[in-house]
Order: structure tokens, then sequence, then C-alpha cells
């Protein structure tokens, strides 16, 4: 085997993946979720985890119904609880299974409080505030710090008296 050739092959479902994320980025949601749909149906609720979860990650962002939206997320964090770090390690590049965790949860706060559901929604915001070391000091660590930010704020506002203290400075009262 030549110099540069031991290195690990593309993930084509990955690659694929990708593209169509790109898709759903440039304000085609429909083509986009179209697609993802037909990559669900092969990779399957048996593909593998790390195809699985990011796959029903960005599926979910593709969704006009929260349930529906919920659904997709909470089938991503399923699929990451399969994975092990040594799995991924095993894929150059990919992020250490910790690391996925922080958005993970954001996404399932942000799900639950479109649905009125605060209690889980503070729950998960709780779990990405508490997974979120795990996140690099890049703008994607900082984007899903930013969010986990938005959403306590948020949480706060809808409700100053299940803050719990720690959401952020008491409101004075008149």
């Amino acid at each position: 085997m030549g110099q540069g050739q031991e290195q690990t092959a593309p993930d084509a479902v990955m690659t694929r993946i990708g593209q169509v994320v790109m898709l759903h980025h440039a304000g085609d949601r429909e083509e986009a979720r179209q697609r993802f749909l037909e990559l669900w149906a092969e990779i399957g609720e048996d593909g593998t985890p790390l195809h699985r979860c990011t796959l029903a990650h960005y599926m979910a962002d593709t969704q006009d119904d929260p349930a529906d939206e919920l659904a997709w997320d909470l089938r991503a964090l399923t699929a990451a609880e399969e994975l092990t770090d040594d799995r991924l390690a095993a894929r150059e590049g990919a992020p250490a299974v910790r690391a996925l965790y922080p958005s993970l949860h954001v996404n399932l706060a942000a799900d639950y409080l479109k649905l009125g559901r605060n209690g889980a929604a503070r729950t998960h915001v709780r779990r990405a505030r508490g997974a979120a070391g795990a996140l690099g000091d890049d703008g994607y660590g900082q984007g899903v710090r930013a969010a986990i930010a938005r959403l306590e704020l948020r949480l706060a506002e809808e409700d100053p008296d299940q803050a719990g203290g720690w959401w952020g400075p008491p409101r004075q009262r008149p």
C-alpha cells in the first residue's frame, strides 16, 4: 500500500447525509426531508448507530410538526446511547460520543419547550449543560453553549418560580 493510502476511506452514508444537510441549509426543506427519509429507509432501524444518530438528528430539523421533531430527536438520542467512544475512535475525525450529548439534549429541550412541556425541557437543558464540558472551544462548541444559555433564559422567563435558582438571578418582585 502506498504512502497516504492507509487512511480510512470516507464513509459514503455520512457523505450523503452531509450533502442533504447542505441542501436543507440552502433552503430546500421539503427535498431534504424526502432525501433523509430515503436514506433512513436504506439504513433502517438496525443501521449503524452513528448513521442513525446523525441522520435522525438532522431529520428532526426538517420537521414541521414539533411532535415529529421530538420523535426524530429521541431516535437520535437512542442511537447515540448505543455508541461507544471506542467505536467512534476507529473513525478518523469522528467526535467522541460525549461531545454529541450537549447538542442532542439541547434539541430535545427545545422540542419539549415548543410542545409546552417545560418540565421535560428543563430536564434536557440541565443534561445539555452538564454535558457541555465535552465540547471543544471552537465555533460548534460555542454555538451549542449559546443555545443552552438561550433555552435557560427562555425557560426562566416562562416560569421564573420553577427556575430553581440556577437559571439566573432572582427577579425583583414589586
